[in-house]
């Protein structure tokens, strides 16, 4: 059987990494095999846990196990060969070997290169639930949705890869003074393709794995969890819920009264941006929330009688559709009537409102210039169709 798992992502800051300490503590303590990840590069679920936590899964308590991955040595493990051919290229061409050896790694590989433990801790059929403590940004999750990319290396070009070698060599050399990737780097390029198209599947299966998002009461926060909540909806991601933490209580006093009244407003935002999906509550709490009692209350916070594990919204109730001429936006409205619904679009945000209902919708950026071409509403959905950019 799958293991239920659930990816927290959010704003750096923003306490992502307690609450899913606190999600796989809660897991463990009712029975499940539970295994909490961190593939943040910047660690701080040891700090969390208050336990030792290392780069293999280790058990840190009855049913809880857990693992802090270490990039780089993924990246020796996925892409050691690439990196030399990489490395050797850009010398030979006068740059510096640190700097070369810098740019033989793209921008948020080393965070994808560490969520392929998470295929692999599938693989290994030990755990009920797997807790994973994301990077603190929706780009690698963004990275995964384009299994496209790797199927086409598969199909197009490993069937090819022998002969394309050998025709290559000779004229690579005598024409371009560049090395040829060597069978070790095609080795690589392919494995990692497969993997890429496994994990993707893996992530896209709706009925075991969710993304939850953590966020602050504060409008810049919430603005990048719209925007990563949009992409998640984008590439078929399902996020089930989502999770509002530090916020100021009623008694908070004169000083930050004012600031608690600003939370409370944003909060209205939240709601309507993210409905219909579950949006969770933490208060402010006045001590640092580590170690196991800290993040027992925090789960009592955020859950408040909810199973910690179970899949809290099973749809993915808003859709982006790229096409050629623009983008499909497709929202399920239900127990809503034709005649309530007006539409408006601000820039990137698109604002529905069904009856006293709103919804806010922050489309991608290269969505901003785009104009509503035309809406239909039909069996309880709404469909925005965009023209342009």
């Amino acid at each position: 059987m799958k293991a239920r798992t659930i990816l927290y992502t959010g704003k750096g800051g923003v306490g992502k990494t307690s609450v899913a300490a606190a999600t796989a503590l809660r897991a463990a303590a009712g029975g499940a095999r539970t295994l909490v990840i961190s593939t943040d590069p910047a660690h701080s679920l040891a700090d969390s846990l208050g336990a030792e936590v290392g780069d293999r899964p280790a058990e840190i308590a009855p049913n809880l196990s857990a693992q802090q991955v270490e990039a780089q040595r993924e990246m020796e493990r996925h892409w050691s060969a690439m990196q030399r051919w990489l490395g050797e290229l850009l010398t030979e061409h006068g740059v510096d070997r640190l700097s070369a050896e810098e740019l033989t790694v793209p921008p948020g590989m080393d965070e994808l290169f560490s969520l392929l433990q998470l295929k692999e801790a599938h693989d290994a059929g030990a755990w009920d639930v797997i807790v994973v403590d994301c990077a603190p940004t929706g780009e690698t999750l963004r990275l995964l949705s384009f299994p496209d990319v790797a199927r086409w290396w598969l199909e197009k070009v490993f069937p090819w890869e022998k002969q394309l070698l050998a025709a290559a060599r000779p004229l690579a050399r005598s024409l371009f003074d560049i090395p040829v990737p060597s069978e070790a780097v095609f080795r690589d390029v392919k494995r990692l393709s497969e993997n890429l198209i496994a994990l993707n599947t893996l992530m896209r299966d709706t009925s075991r794995v969710s993304v939850r998002l953590v966020m602050n009461p504060d409008r810049m926060v919430i603005g990048e969890a719209m925007r990563t909540f949009t992409y998640l909806n984008l590439y078929g991601y399902l996020t089930d819920a989502v999770v509002v933490n530090r916020i100021f209580p009623a008694e908070v006093g004169d000083y930050f009264g004012a600031w608690r009244e600003r939370q409370q407003e944003h909060l209205a935002l939240v709601d309507s941006a993210f409905a219909p999906v579950p949006v969770l509550r933490a208060p402010y709490f006045a001590e640092e929330v580590v170690g196991a009692g800290m993040l027992g209350r925090l789960a009592d916070a955020v859950f408040a009688g909810r199973d910690a594990a179970g899949l809290l919204c099973e749809r993915v109730t808003q859709e982006l559709e790229i096409t050629e001429e623009g983008a499909l936006l497709r929202l399920e409205l239900p127990f809503t009537e034709k005649a309530d619904i007006t539409l408006r679009k601000i820039g990137a945000e698109v604002v529905v409102r069904a009856g006293e209902h709103k919804r806010t919708i922050l489309l991608p950026p290269g969505l901003a210039g785009a104009t509503a071409a035309g809406a239909s509403f039909t069996g309880g959905a709404l469909e925005v169709a965009f023209r342009g950019a």
